[in-house]
């Protein structure tokens, strides 16, 4: 007869055993890609089409956070432990980012091959991560007014236009902070003449200033302004069945890039799902979808769009080349002086 004893032992070492032979008759654990993406129409597109078609594919889940801000949750959270594996943001919000050592300065075409088609703006020195489509920031204006078609950005100071002009508060826009710095090419000796810039900001009032671009696209469609500094998309997204009045320009002195920018965390546990999402945000199918979804110019030079949205987005290498895209690691190191010099301007 067996002892009670080892009769314990006996079990003990079977069930030790089941343990150990558990993985291989166990489905392998599904992986999560923690990503941040806009809402409105790109959310929704990426939500109901994109991102499905990729975990389908990939065999994966995507936890996508809408809700921004996104830059300071990944500032609070573990660089070991993030909480993002990719971060989408603007080129202004990746200069912070990796300055802080929360995102990769270059991602390759050894990690992301698709980005051996982008252009060259996608991966210049101007951004860290990798730029998957681009808007060309520039005056939006209403058809209705008896204006004449902006060429200029100097046009945005027509006397006619006082209390009828919109920008932004630029300590919380990007677009603010990028027309100022288009104020010092325009007005001085490029973009980093402050001053220059500042006595153009001066010369702007009386001018009505929004956070965000989708309150300005608002003051546009209800006349609130009649020119206002936008990106193109925040105008074109609005024609064919939701024709308005509205239509963009862009001035002789070059267009400002709003860069989409997809970065990798380095302490990622996923980075090769990671750099795999990237590519497939890239691929020619997927930057068509959205491009024509939200009037996004794609970062993929062999997408062909369909015949109206190729008239009007940046598709050609001569089209690309009007792009301007400012020194974001330049102006972030100077912003708490900057705002604190244009909040004076305005105020006063």
């Amino acid at each position: 007869m067996i002892s009670r004893r080892k009769a314990l032992r006996a079990g003990a070492g079977f069930a030790a055993l089941a343990t150990v032979g558990a993985p291989s008759i166990l489905h392998a654990q599904t992986k999560t890609l923690k990503i941040t993406t806009w809402g409105g129409k790109w959310g929704e597109v990426m939500k109901a089409t994109v991102l499905p078609a990729f975990e389908k594919e990939f065999k994966c889940t995507v936890s996508a956070d809408q809700a921004f801000p996104f830059l300071p949750k990944l500032q609070v959270s573990p660089k070991n432990e993030p909480i993002y594996d990719v971060l989408h943001a603007n080129s202004n919000e990746q200069w912070n980012a990796v300055v802080e050592g929360l995102v990769m300065d270059k991602i390759t075409a050894k990690e992301v091959p698709n980005i051996a088609d982008v252009y060259p703006y996608a991966v210049s020195d101007k951004i860290v991560g990798v730029t998957i489509f681009t808007s060309a920031i520039g005056l939006g204006y209403r058809t209705d007014k008896g204006l004449t078609k902006p060429t200029s950005w100097k046009d945005l100071a027509d006397p006619k236009l006082a209390g009828a002009r919109g920008g932004y508060l630029i300590p919380v826009n990007s677009l603010g902070q990028a027309h100022l710095m288009m104020l010092g090419k325009v007005y001085g000796k490029g973009l980093t003449d402050l001053d220059a810039a500042y006595k153009a900001l001066e010369a702007l009032k009386p001018i009505k200033l929004v956070d965000f671009t989708g309150q300005m696209e608002k003051m546009l469609l209800s006349a609130e302004v009649s020119m206002g500094v936008i990106h193109d998309s925040g105008v074109y997204r609005y024609e064919g069945a939701n024709m308005q009045p509205v239509d963009f320009a862009s001035p002789s002195e070059g267009v400002l890039a709003l860069e989409q920018v997809l970065n990798v965390t380095p302490g990622s546990k996923v980075k090769e799902l990671a750099f795999a999402y990237i590519d497939y945000m890239l691929r020619p199918d997927v930057q068509k979808q959205l491009a024509e979804a939200v009037w996004y110019s794609p970062a993929n030079k062999k997408v062909k769009l369909d015949a109206k949205y190729d008239a009007k987005l940046l598709t050609t290498p001569e089209k690309v080349a009007t792009l301007i895209q400012p020194d974001w690691k330049w102006y972030n190191a100077r912003r708490e002086d900057i705002d604190a010099r244009v909040t004076k301007i305005l105020k006063g």
